[in-house]
């Protein structure tokens, strides 16, 4: 997963649905560890994964060992194009990483692999024992060869394929990504929430804009600009609308008269709540009324 250095872009696609249900099919599938980094990672990215390789998950416990595989994910990261990079690790075992791009903008990886592209031997072991003792790490070589020869065999065109799908997935994720900025950028401003809040709690009064615009601690003349700049509608609109929306509610009750209902929610007049009510309804609120189904 994105570790603390991640965009909070990639923080948020770490934590989508979307991307849960893939890494988790994928693991199912294939059996091996799926992970979304950061550019710049500092910690072994699939650490923790129900799939990481037992080997792997020795490895990690080591400090010599672990920066070999920090190393791992480096190289893996250095220089990245448009495709997907394999890099082999001291024991023989493969990861690649997926650029995740939106637009022009490299924001992390797409991660897999810890698997064997052909058939582990007692042979290639032994060079993989030698370089541990090498570094004079106290492993325990039965547990540390066991995880060894447990650890995924693939050939290199099911590895490929693979990899193709993952390159699938990327484009797909940068889309989600770029609909996760578009929302974000046209997020609404705190300012205007609590407006709205106001509005909502106050309908019922005579509202004003200059109240409403003191209640968030913004000029007028700012705050006019910035609510129909946000909203779409004039604060006269708005306000209108909360109240017609309030009103609709009110006219399902057929004991309440219509003009019980303009006074409650906050029309001084029973001609102007009729002009608005059809305006926004695009029917009087008797017509309204008339239309609803019957209990």
């Amino acid at each position: 997963m994105a570790d603390h250095h991640a965009s909070p872009l990639l923080e948020q696609l770490s934590r989508s649905q979307i991307f849960a249900d893939y890494q988790k099919a994928f693991g199912q599938a294939t059996g091996m560890p799926l992970s979304l980094r950061p550019v710049e990672a500092w910690q072994p990215v699939h650490q923790g994964s129900p799939h990481e390789n037992p080997f792997c998950t020795l490895m990690a416990k080591t400090s010599r060992s672990c920066a070999a595989c920090l190393d791992v994910q480096e190289k893996i990261a250095e220089n990245p194009g448009s495709g997907a990079r394999t890099v082999m690790c001291f024991a023989g075992l493969n990861d690649t990483a997926i650029p995740l791009r939106f637009g022009h903008e490299l924001v992390g990886f797409l991660q897999t692999g810890q698997v064997f592209l052909g058939q582990p031997t007692q042979e290639k072991f032994a060079k993989t024992a030698k370089q541990l003792l090498d570094w004079g790490l106290k492993v325990d070589l039965t547990k540390a060869e066991d995880a060894w020869f447990h650890s995924r065999v693939l050939t290199p065109e099911q590895y490929q394929a693979t990899v193709r799908l993952l390159g699938i997935f990327a484009q797909h994720l940068a889309i989600v990504g770029n609909q996760i900025l578009v929302q974000q950028q046209h997020a609404e401003p705190p300012v205007i929430t609590r407006a709205k809040e106001f509005i909502a709690a106050h309908q019922d009064e005579a509202l004003s804009l200059g109240a409403v615009a003191k209640s968030v601690n913004t000029s007028t003349f700012y705050f006019c600009k910035l609510f129909k700049k946000a909203t779409g509608l004039n604060f006269t609109d708005y306000v209108s609308r909360v109240r017609i929306e309030k009103a609709k509610n009110l006219l399902l009750n057929p004991n309440t008269r219509i003009s019980e209902v303009a006074y409650e929610v906050g029309f001084q007049s029973l001609t102007h709540f009729n002009r608005v009510f059809r305006k926004v309804v695009g029917q009087s609120p008797t017509e309204f009324r008339e239309r609803l189904p019957a209990n």
